[in-house]
C-alpha cells in the first residue's frame, strides 16, 4: 500500500483520457468501454494494408501501419490533442504501450532493433518540453524490446505547423527539414520510424528517404499512432 498515492487518488481520482469519466479500479490506461469502442484500424496485422499502400512507390520499407483512425469528435482524437498541445504526455506513453503490445503479438515487427521517433525542432522541443512521438516510441519499445534512438534523425529546420496546410503545402513544408547525424551507427539494423498522426505522409516519406539514400541496405518500417481516415480513403 502507498498511503500518499491513495490520498492523491481520493481527491484527484484518475480519469479516462478519452471520455473523462473516473477510471474504475484496475483500469490504468483508458476505461473498458472506451477500449472496446476504440476506432482501431487492425492494419498492423497484415503487410498489405491502406497505410502501406500509401507509401508504395515513394520509399522502400518493410512494413507500415497505424493503430487508430483519427476521427472528428472522437474521444481518442481529443486525447491525441491532449498530448500534442496540452502536456498530457503520459497518454502518449500509455498508448504507445498498447500499440506495442499489439505489434509484438502480430509478429510482423519482431525484427525491429531500433525505434526512431520523428523529431521536433530544438526550439519547439524547448517550448513544449517533450516530443510526443518519443513517448509513443518508448511505449512501443517496451514490448518490442528495441532501443530508442533520438540522436540520429534530426529536424534541422523549424518548419511551420502542418495542421492547416493543403496537401501540396505539407510536402513543401517538410522538404529538407530533416538530416541524419552519423547514420552509419545504424547500418544493417531494422529501423522503426514512429510518428503520432499520419495525414499526407509527407513527414514520414521525408524521413524514410534519408535512410533509403544514406543506408540503402538498412530495413525501415513505419508506424503511426493514428491515421486520418479521409487521407486513407482518398489515397490511390
Amino acid at each position: 500500500m502507498n498511503p500518499i498515492k491513495d490520498l492523491i487518488s481520493l481527491f484527484f481520482p484518475p480519469v479516462c483520457p478519452t471520455c473523462g469519466n473516473i477510471l474504475p479500479e484496475g483500469n490504468e490506461l483508458i476505461c473498458t468501454r472506451c477500449r472496446h469502442e476504440a476506432p482501431l484500424t487492425e492494419y498492423w496485422k497484415t503487410p498489405d494494408n491502406p497505410v502501406a499502400r500509401k507509401f508504395w512507390g515513394q520509399i522502400k520499407f518493410v512494413n507500415a501501419s497505424s493503430f487508430l483512425f483519427f476521427i472528428h469528435d472522437s474521444g481518442f482524437r481529443r486525447m491525441i490533442h491532449g498530448f500534442k498541445y496540452h502536456g498530457k504526455w503520459r497518454s502518449a506513453l500509455d498508448m504507445g504501450e498498447w500499440f506495442g503490445s499489439e505489434l509484438a503479438r502480430c509478429g510482423l515487427y519482431s525484427g525491429v532493433e531500433i525505434i526512431i521517433p520523428v523529431p521536433l525542432h530544438r526550439s519547439k522541443l524547448l517550448t513544449r518540453g517533450y516530443n510526443q512521438a518519443e513517448y509513443i516510441a518508448r511505449g512501443i519499445a517496451r514490448h518490442l524490446h528495441a532501443d530508442v534512438d533520438t540522436r540520429t534523425l534530426v529536424r534541422s529546420r523549424r518548419n511551420a505547423s502542418q495542421t492547416h496546410k493543403s496537401h501540396a503545402e505539407r510536402w513543401d513544408n517538410v522538404k529538407e527539414a530533416f538530416r541524419l547525424r552519423r547514420p552509419e551507427r545504424l547500418a544493417g539494423r531494422h529501423i522503426l520510424l514512429v510518428d503520432d498522426v499520419l495525414t499526407t505522409g509527407a513527414t514520414i516519406v521525408s524521413c524514410a528517404r534519408l535512410f533509403n539514400e544514406q543506408l540503402p541496405d538498412t530495413p525501415v518500417s513505419i508506424v503511426t499512432l493514428a491515421v486520418a481516415k479521409r487521407g486513407i480513403e482518398t489515397a490511390d
